[in-house]
Parts: C-alpha cells; structure tokens; sequence
C-alpha cells in the first residue's frame, strides 16, 4: 500500500535532528489530510523538523489509489446513513476505515536524513506497531505481500503511505478498542475474506487511549529521531 512520487530535492545545509510529536485527539479526516499536506510543503522546504500526527477520526472510510482495491458494500447514501464519510485520497492500497478507539499516526519526515528508502520504512512502522502491540499483549506479525500486521489470519493495523520530495505522509492504524462493524461495510484494502480484529477483542478487556498514544510517542522517537539513532 505504497505511492511514491519521488522527486529531486533541492539543495539545503538545514538538518532537523528533531522529532515533533503533536497529539490531535479527535480530528475529521479532511481537516487532518489538509494539516498533512501544509506540513508536507513545509517540512520539504525544510521550515520544520520532522513530525508525526496521533490521532482518532470519527467514522470515515478512505478509498485509495488502488481502485481495483476499493470495494464497498454499501452505497453512498446508507454510509451517510450511518454517519460514515467517503473521502477519496492519494496513497498507496485501497480501501479502509477509521473510527474511534482506532490510534491513528501519520508521519511528516525526511527520509534521507533518516537513512530509509520507501521499503525501509514500511518495515519500520510496521516494526513500531509490533512493538506496541506486544506491550498491550497481541502478539503480531507481517504477512509476505499484504502490508500491514495480522494476528494469524486477522488484520489488526493497515499501512498506506504516500511520498513526495522524500517526506512523507499518510501512515498507519491500529485498531485497538473501534467498534469493527465499520470493516463490514467495505471490503478493507480489497483483501475479501479478511476478518479484521482489534486489541480489545484478542485481549479480552478495554485500554485507554492516552497511555497507549504516550507508549507510542516513546517508539516514534526512538525510531524516526535522527538525533537517537
């Protein structure tokens, strides 16, 4: 689940060893995809270091450049309906949902000053997520081929990246405590017959948003701060 539209970048003396870590709570998809693309031009022209939004959207399904991936099961007017927004993007994969209780990070940085081509960094989000799940007790892992972490055959976080001028943007999302009847309404990253799961279900009991996004803060600086690698 990965786009890349690489271009040359400019000449700059300007190094940002810095990690920028801001919390957003509860934020529309929209207004965080416009917030991504402000920070993408800023941090390309080297006025910020790099950063990472944590966040949780209401209800949205987002449709990816993939479109032989994007497969819904409902039409526009039931998900509106239901109160679930529809918002076509430019990143890699195909179709996927958010909700709350889903911990949602997207990184805005450099990936030459961090060393990582485009692969290197999916392993290392991906490398992240595991990390934190098996703080909170789910042990998971990769499949070959299928971005993202599964729990044996079920899905628990979704990978879809985009890069222009070398920095990044979209991310990941781990499902730690949504409500999952959203996934029933599409067809997540066009993978039929995928059950997806989340913390709350493979553990047996609710966890709290803030400790979890405070964990996370934790191993963003550990893996994507120049400065402590």
């Amino acid at each position: 689940m990965v786009t890349s539209t690489i271009q040359s970048e400019h000449n700059s003396n300007v190094h940002s060893p810095a990690l920028e870590v801001r919390d957003c709570g509860l934020l529309d998809y929209r207004e965080a995809l416009d917030m991504q693309q402000d920070l993408c031009r800023r941090r390309a022209a080297r006025q910020i270091p790099n950063t990472v939004l944590i966040l949780e959207h209401p209800a949205v399904i987002t449709l990816g450049a993939r479109q032989s991936a994007n497969k819904l099961l409902l039409g526009a007017d039931e998900l509106a309906r239901r109160g679930i927004d529809v918002v076509p993007i430019r990143r890699g994969g195909g179709a996927t949902a958010h909700n709350p209780g889903q911990l949602v990070f997207y990184p805005i940085v450099q990936l030459q000053e961090l060393g990582l081509g485009i692969s290197e960094y999916v392993r290392s989000l991906e490398a992240l997520g595991i990390e934190l799940l098996e703080g909170l007790g789910v042990g998971a892992g990769r499949r070959r081929g299928y971005p993202g972490l599964w729990v044996g055959p079920r899905k628990i976080a979704s990978v879809g990246v985009r890069v222009s001028r070398f920095v990044t943007h979209h991310g990941m999302a781990i499902n730690i405590r949504n409500d999952l009847s959203i996934f029933e309404t599409m067809v997540p990253c066009g993978l039929d017959g995928v059950e997806m799961t989340s913390v709350q279900k493979e553990v047996g009991r609710t966890f709290e948003m803030g400790p979890i996004k405070s964990r996370l803060t934790t191993l963003l600086k550990h893996h994507f701060s120049t400065g402590q690698r």
